[in-house]
C-alpha cells in the first residue's frame, strides 16, 4: 500500500525535475530586456519552480532562453519558452512560444518597435496563436535608478482554439506601461501592465500585470521571483476569465 502511495509522488517529482511549466497568454517582453547601454550580444537561460492556477492548480518547472543584440540604434531580441507536465495520462501543462522583436531608436524619447510571435497553450485551449505588430515606444522617465516606458502597438492576431473549427482573426492594440527600479547594482524590480483590447470592441480585452524581482547572486547567476495576473474577457469555452502564476527560480547569463 505504501509503494502505491509513493510511486505517484515520485512520478510527479521526476517530471518537476526534468520537464517545463506553462506560461501565460500574454508574453511580457519588458521583463526580458537587458537594462544596459552596452552594445553587442547578451543572453540568458533560466528555470523555476511554479504554482499555477488555470482552473486547476499544478506545480511545475519552467525553462526559457533568450538572446539579444544591441547596436547604437537597433535592438534585436529573440526569446523562446516551453513547458510540459503530464501525469495519470492527463496533460496538465503544455505550453510554448517563440517571440522576435526589433527596436529602433528614433531619438532620445521615441523608439519604434516591430514584433512577431507564435504560441500554443493546451491549458487555455489555444492550439496556436500568431501575432504580428508594430508601433511606438516612449521613454517617459529615465534616471540612474528608475525607468518608465509606454508603448502602444497595433497587432494582427490569428488564433485557433481547440473546441472551435474556425480560426479567429482580430486587430488588437497592445498597450503597456513598464516601470523598472534599480535600488542597487544587485537588484532589479520591475512591474508591467498590458492592456490589449480588440480594435473597435473595447469590451473584448486582455489584461496582464507582472511583478518581477531579480537579485544577482554572482556576475552570471541571479535569483528571479515573478508574479503574473491575467484577465481575458473572452477566453476559450471552459477556461476561467482570470489566471495567475507565481514562480521563483534561477537565471544564468550566457
Amino acid at each position: 500500500m505504501m509503494a502505491k502511495q509513493v510511486l505517484p509522488v515520485l512520478f510527479i517529482l521526476f517530471y518537476l525535475m526534468v520537464s517545463f511549466s506553462s506560461g501565460g497568454q500574454i508574453v511580457n517582453m519588458e521583463n526580458h530586456r537587458y537594462v544596459t547601454d552596452t552594445v553587442g550580444w547578451a543572453g540568458s537561460v533560466g528555470g523555476d519552480v511554479a504554482l499555477s492556477n488555470y482552473g486547476q492548480k499544478v506545480f511545475s518547472v519552467n525553462a526559457n532562453a533568450h538572446v539579444q543584440f544591441k547596436s547604437n540604434k537597433s535592438l534585436y531580441l529573440l526569446m523562446g519558452e516551453y513547458g510540459f507536465l503530464k501525469g495519470d495520462d492527463q496533460s496538465f501543462v503544455d505550453f510554448g512560444f517563440l517571440h522576435f522583436r526589433y527596436n529602433y531608436k528614433v531619438n532620445r524619447i521615441l523608439r519604434w518597435e516591430a514584433f512577431t510571435q507564435l504560441q500554443q497553450n493546451v491549458i487555455t485551449k489555444i492550439e496556436f496563436r500568431y501575432l504580428i505588430g508594430t508601433g511606438p515606444r516612449l521613454k517617459l522617465l529615465e534616471t540612474q535608478k528608475l525607468k518608465l516606458y509606454f508603448g502602444s502597438l497595433p497587432m494582427f492576431e490569428i488564433e485557433k482554439e481547440r473546441d472551435r473549427p474556425d480560426q479567429i482573426q482580430d486587430w488588437r492594440i497592445s498597450n503597456y506601461l513598464s516601470i523598472t527600479w534599480l535600488p542597487n547594482t544587485q537588484t532589479s524590480i520591475s512591474s508591467t501592465v498590458y492592456y490589449q483590447p480588440v480594435l473597435f470592441d473595447i469590451a473584448d480585452y486582455r489584461l496582464l500585470n507582472q511583478l518581477s524581482c531579480k537579485i544577482a547572486a554572482s556576475k552570471k547567476v541571479a535569483v528571479a521571483i515573478k508574479w503574473n495576473y491575467q484577465f481575458d474577457a473572452s477566453p476559450a469555452a471552459g477556461v476561467p476569465l482570470e489566471t495567475y502564476n507565481f514562480s521563483t527560480g534561477v537565471e544564468i547569463g550566457l
